[in-house]
């Protein structure tokens, strides 16, 4: 009887050909992958087809122009932040039930329209509508 201990042997793991399966995923990866580029898109806005003209009795038109000013009710508002849009749009006296109607240029800054948004926010003003042009009338401007 052999009663001497033996030696165990310990598994190995052999790393080599799990490397060379990821390195192979890896290149696959990089030459299937396409890489696009965003490019610069020239959008004339706002432009919409529409029946027929709502009338608000309870409106409030703010006029943003192309360089950034704005108009309220056909008042100009001095300043061109929120704290200024929304001084101007709380002494038209909104009601609770006043419709802001949003009249911006094609090439007015998105912030701009934004920040009429959070003026009307601010003094509680909730329904918001954007006035557009006829497509049909886009093109004679």
């Amino acid at each position: 009887m052999n009663f001497r201990p033996r030696q165990k042997e310990e598994p190995e793991i052999n790393l080599i050909p799990f490397i060379d399966v990821l390195l192979v995923i890896l290149i696959f990866l990089m030459l299937t992958t396409t890489y696009s580029k965003f490019t610069e898109v020239q959008l004339r806005l706002p432009v919409a087809d529409t029946d027929v003209q709502r009338d608000y009795p309870k409106e409030i038109i703010v006029t943003v122009t192309n360089d950034g000013r704005y108009t309220v009710k056909g008042n100009t508002v001095l300043g061109r932040n929120v704290e200024a849009v929304a001084q101007a749009l709380s002494e038209t006296q909104p009601q609770k039930d006043s419709v802001i109607i949003i009249t911006a240029d094609a090439a007015a800054p998105h912030q701009a329209v934004i920040t009429v948004m959070e003026a009307a926010r601010r003094v509680g003003l909730s329904q918001i509508t954007f006035a557009t042009q006829n497509s049909a009338h886009a093109g004679t401007r």
